[in-house]
């Protein structure tokens, strides 16, 4: 994609009262700009190639002062974008942040468009698409572990694995070439059991890569919990409990909730997205069956499920209630709370794991009191260690893009037909097509195969000054 090749200029920081607020300048021209509009107190012959370093001044229109501010330099290509920029830092007045945007324009810049710096870093080869996009992710990063992750994929750990995939693929298709350039002289250059193997070892790494979505998304997003039984048995009050506020009305009377009530939290440094479901029973009444209807919705979009059940209700009810949910959503963990022991006293006695027919030894069970707020940090602790995010390193691939993923799966389907294609005796050529269709998938995440529609769409969605 070909950028005009101009000097853009936007206003960096968030929009709204403050004290400071920092506008950015990046191209050919910046220099040129600046000096138009900036005399700096301590004057030399060389300030403005003086990269790095930061220049206490003025901005000026014609002999009116706008505004004493510092401007930092940073000549190309060791700048954020590759080319020579400029951060001005002025007062957060918005006069005068407008004011400079003017003089900038004024003199020769134009105003950038959403995510035009991160693109311009991206095309100059600062970073390749996936690490670009991270960016995005770490402005909305909203918790450790979300933070975590974009950081992870900046350093370029996912881009190196990607990398790495790339050059086995390469090798991989290089030795089937050869032998086709070859075919006359029914040459072999690698047998088939290695190049099984090394087909065997990209399947797993791209399916690792697919597998761990599941866990970038839910940490990027908020990882959904989902609050599910019987009515009156005291969801309502557990979401208030893990929330630490009144969020849901709770009543004696059962069916109150009706419709999905969600909130999210940030425990540990990981962002949940708890989701109290209507109480699951048959029922004639046309609005509580809709919110029955919601709950099963809520429970296939869950990537955990708290499954409540009263202390005092009969094993069987249990039994069945376990049985629903099981049966809906059979592969998912369960959490079962057995909730109100602060009514029964002797709970420990007279209940324990191995009497709740149906759970898996997967699945785990907690003792708690919604209302006395009893056990809840036991409850907490499990999440999170399930979770387990503190064990994701600098180093660690997690794929949280869904473009990413879909491109991933597109290359393990290929990577399967190829396995297929060995044990069948598929010609080489056939095979080759299949390996260039990966490639080309990994080239669409690093950018390395681009579309100018695709790199719109990725950067429209960007805040202008990034």
């Amino acid at each position: 994609m070909i950028l005009e090749s101009n000097t853009i200029c936007a206003i960096a920081t968030a929009q709204g009262k403050g004290a400071i607020a920092v506008i950015r300048v990046s191209g050919t021209q910046t220099k040129e700009i600046v000096a138009k509009i900036f005399r700096p107190f301590k004057m030399s012959d060389n300030w403005l190639d003086e990269g790095y370093k930061i220049h206490f001044g003025e901005i000026f229109d014609g002999t009116n002062v706008v505004d004493s501010v510092l401007v930092s330099i940073f000549n190309a290509p060791n700048s954020y974008t590759g080319e020579d920029s400029a951060e001005i830092s002025c007062h957060a007045s918005q006069y005068i942040q407008t004011e400079i945007l003017r003089l900038l324009v004024q003199n020769g810049a134009r105003m950038a468009h959403p995510g035009e710096f991160t693109q311009r870093a991206f095309l100059n080869k600062k970073m390749d698409l996936s690490q670009a996009e991270a960016v995005a992710d770490l402005i909305a990063s909203s918790s450790a572990s979300s933070h975590h992750l974009a950081m992870s994929q900046m350093k370029g750990g996912y881009a190196r694995e990607l990398k790495d995939l790339r050059a086995v693929l390469l090798n991989f298709l290089s030795l089937l070439e050869l032998e086709l350039d070859f075919s006359e002289e029914d040459l072999e250059f690698a047998d088939r059991k290695q190049l099984t193997d090394i087909c065997a070892d990209l399947t797993r790494r791209v399916e690792k890569l697919v597998n761990s979505f599941k866990l970038g998304n839910a940490i990027k997003q908020g990882v959904p919990v989902c609050i599910v039984g019987e009515p009156n048995v005291g969801k309502s009050t557990l979401l208030n409990a893990l929330l630490n506020e009144e969020k849901a009305i709770v009543s004696s009377i059962p069916g109150t909730t009706r419709d999905v009530i969600e909130d999210t939290m940030v425990i540990g440094g990981v962002t949940f997205r708890f989701i109290d479901t209507a109480g699951i029973r048959e029922t004639e009444n046309e609005i509580e069956r809709i919110g029955i209807q919601k709950t099963f919705e809520n429970i296939d979009k869950a990537t955990y499920i708290l499954v409540l059940v009263d202390v005092n209700s009969d094993k069987h009810l249990v039994a069945q209630t376990i049985s629903t949910i099981k049966k809906h959503t059979p592969d998912k963990k369960i959490f079962l709370i057995v909730n109100k022991i602060d009514t029964n006293p002797d709970y420990k006695r007279q209940m324990a794991k191995a009497d709740f027919s149906g759970l898996s030894e997967n699945d785990s069970v907690v003792y708690i009191s919604a209302k006395t707020h009893e056990n809840i940090d036991d409850l907490i602790n499990l999440l999170l260690a399930e979770v387990n995010a503190g064990n994701i390193s600098q180093d660690d691939a997690i794929v949280t893009n869904f473009r990413h993923y879909e491109a991933l799966q597109h290359a393990l389907e290929s990577l399967h037909n190829i396995d297929e294609g060995f044990q069948n005796g598929l010609t080489n050529d056939l095979i080759s097509l299949e390996l260039r269709q990966i490639l080309h998938y990994l080239g669409l995440i690093t950018g390395e195969i681009s579309e100018d529609e695709m790199l719109g769409n990725i950067f429209a969605h960007f805040c202008v000054g990034k």
